[in-house]
């Protein structure tokens, strides 16, 4: 052995040493730039004022704590003990002897997958010291009595985003992974983090909202929304899609799609290998879809009444007037199932509810009282604020995409914070996230009517207390054959909230409950064999959804072929297939049109964006 194999690694050292100087020195340049930046984008940003709606939660929920002290002291003593008790099983550890883990991350919690979380005994610490805190403070906000019900649920909704926001996965010193990349990158990381930071500054006019895929791997009728089709129909707020068929024959009743405008009908379309509507196609069904218009300036008279007229009405019109065919059946997803059941309760009142023979919800609300966490963006002061920022006649589509991430904060905001800023990395091709990142605005009418009517003051499901087309609806009037899907873990439409659909109409109606979310519990191709199915067929009446699912049957797989069965005996005989290019109405252009391809406004000086 010689000296050489020391001097070789001091070299080593000293290179590595140089690496990291250089890298922290691009860091602390690269810092000035980035504050630079962010406070040259506040000056010139116009940042609506917060209405103090999160302090004012806070306010009242202190005061009914401090109300009675001994119930903190008892809460403070517990948390002592938790303390002391894995004090006592770290110090078990650390000695060489077994100790289970005193609490866990939820079923589903990304943030603690690495194996240092679990193996190091420090991260384990670090790790189990956090989920033990934030569950205390989330247990103790909703042991608190006193507080109406809709502030209680705010105040528990911004704790879990505080205590989500504080978790030690989303700091570079607590994240195992993080030092790790940081040592072997030499800090290169933490250069290239800073650098999606500041493009992500500049992109969003300061706001820092991080890039959540490569918006530049996709584009709508290249590589998505590619099924072939035609637009047949087209006004002011949306085009009326007809896609080719696949099958010789078809069913006589076509298939009307009504997606939610407040994203982009392609959701139904992504790729070939993922595709509901080119799937339908394959089933036999002449398939229409509405693709509504990414609304601006010149839709602010438009009002949801509006929607129903021009968009579900007149499409029942053009279908007509292409095909030849009066009789119909639907589907409504989300909130275009609520205008779904509207338009069919104004068509029951006017005496034509047979144009739609069976309809279908996909995770549609027609009751709020029991609609989730974006009740807590439903109070008036919320709604003030939000009316404040459509005061050019339309809400910008960032505003409603920024809510929609809160109610997911670890998912859809910390976890790209991790992966675009504290490794360093670009944020992966995917084309669900490009199409949750393809903004719609809101027309300012329609949105403060959906927002007050059916949120806020939950008119929908009281007989006669809305009026649409000059006639006062009511639900129960339907008789229609009803088949309602909802999602076991749905945030945005939840599985209590559909399930009292079952107990609006008058006609039959049929539940069934898919695994996974508000997207993935829909959009589950049959070939994927991924998650499963609930279905109660006992002729019996359930008061709640927990009922209903005590006595459900699970099912494998994609809920697909089940639906199948139960609209194809409600779609009448076979009849040979139409060809989207030789109807009565002139094709105006391929699908998927050019309504979808409309951009909403990036991120303006004069709005500034991001969700209060």
């Amino acid at each position: 052995m010689s000296n050489k194999e020391p001097l070789e690694s001091s070299q080593e050292a000293l290179e590595a040493s140089k690496e990291f100087a250089e890298n922290f020195a691009k860091i602390a340049a690269q810092s000035q730039e980035l504050v630079t930046e962010f406070l040259n984008n506040q000056q010139k940003t116009h940042i609506d004022p917060d209405p103090g709606t999160v302090g004012k939660t806070f306010m009242e929920l202190m005061n009914k704590m401090m109300a009675d002290p001994g119930k903190i002291i008892e809460a403070q003593a517990a948390l002592w003990k938790n303390y002391m008790d894995l004090w006592q099983s770290a110090a078990l550890r650390a000695s060489g002897q077994e100790a289970g883990p005193l609490v866990t991350p939820e079923s589903g919690d990304k943030r603690f997958k690495s194996e240092e979380w679990s193996q190091n005994q420090i991260f384990d610490y670090i790790k189990q010291s956090y989920l033990m805190t934030a569950n205390w403070i989330q247990e103790t906000v909703a042991d608190v009595d006193g507080l109406d019900k809709q502030t209680k649920q705010k105040a528990e909704f911004y704790t879990k985003l505080y205590t989500d926001a504080m978790s030690p996965s989303n700091f570079f010193w607590s994240n195992p992974d993080v030092l790790k990349k940081t040592v072997e990158s030499k800090g290169e990381n933490l250069v290239h983090g800073l650098e999606n930071m500041l493009d992500d500054l500049k992109r969003t006019k300061g706001q820092l909202i991080p890039k959540m895929t490569d918006e530049s791997a996709f584009e709508v009728g290249r590589n998505i929304a590619v099924t072939p089709g035609k637009v047949i129909f087209e006004n002011d707020l949306m085009q009326l899609l007809q896609y080719a068929p696949t099958t010789k024959e078809v069913y006589k009743r076509p298939l009307l799609i009504t997606p939610p405008w407040i994203n982009k009908f392609y959701i139904l379309d992504l790729k070939a290998e993922n595709s509901f509507i080119k799937w339908c196609t394959e089933q036999g069904y002449t398939v229409f879809v509405i693709s509504w218009v990414n609304p601006d300036e010149r839709h602010v008279d438009k009002t949801f009444e509006s929607y129903m007229s021009e968009g579900v009405l007149a499409a029942l019109d053009a279908i007509e007037a292409s095909i030849g065919e009066r009789e119909v059946t639907t589907i409504g997803y989300c909130i275009g199932g609520t205008l779904m059941a509207s338009t069919m309760a104004y068509l029951a009142a006017i005496g034509e509810q047979d144009r739609i023979k069976a309809t279908t919800f996909f995770a549609a609300q027609l009751d709020f009282e029991e609609a989730g966490d974006l009740l807590v963006f439903t109070d008036e002061d919320h709604i003030k604020l939000v009316e404040s920022k459509m005061k050019g006649g339309y809400l910008e589509g960032k505003e409603m995409a920024n809510t929609f991430n809160l109610l997911r904060s670890n998912d859809l905001i910390w976890s790209f914070v991790i992966n675009n800023y504290l490794l360093g990395k670009s944020p992966f091709p995917f084309d669900l996230l490009y199409w949750n990142t393809d903004a719609t605005n809101m027309p300012q009418k329609m949105h403060s009517f959906y927002l007050r009517n059916m949120y806020q003051k939950n008119l929908l499901q009281q007989p006669g207390a809305l009026t649409l087309g000059g006639q006062p609806i009511d639900l129960s009037k339907i008789k229609t054959p009803i088949f309602i899907q909802a999602s076991k873990e749905d945030h945005i439409a939840p599985f209590k909230s559909v399930f009292k659909n079952t107990k609006m109409f008058s006609g039959p109606t049929e539940l069934m409950l898919a695994g996974s979310g508000h997207i993935a519990g829909v959009i589950n191709h049959p070939d994927a064999k991924k998650y499963q199915h609930w279905t109660n067929t006992k002729k019996k009446k359930y008061d709640t959804a927990e009922e209903w699912f005590a006595d459900a049957t699970e099912h494998p797989g994609s809920w697909w072929p089940y639906w199948d069965k139960w609209l194809s005996k409600k779609s009448g005989p076979k009849v040979p297939a139409r060809d989207p290019a030789k109807g009565k109405l002139k094709p105006i252009e391929d699908a998927p049109g050019s309504y979808v391809k409309v951009k909403a406004k990036p991120y303006s000086e004069d709005n500034g964006g991001g969700s209060k």
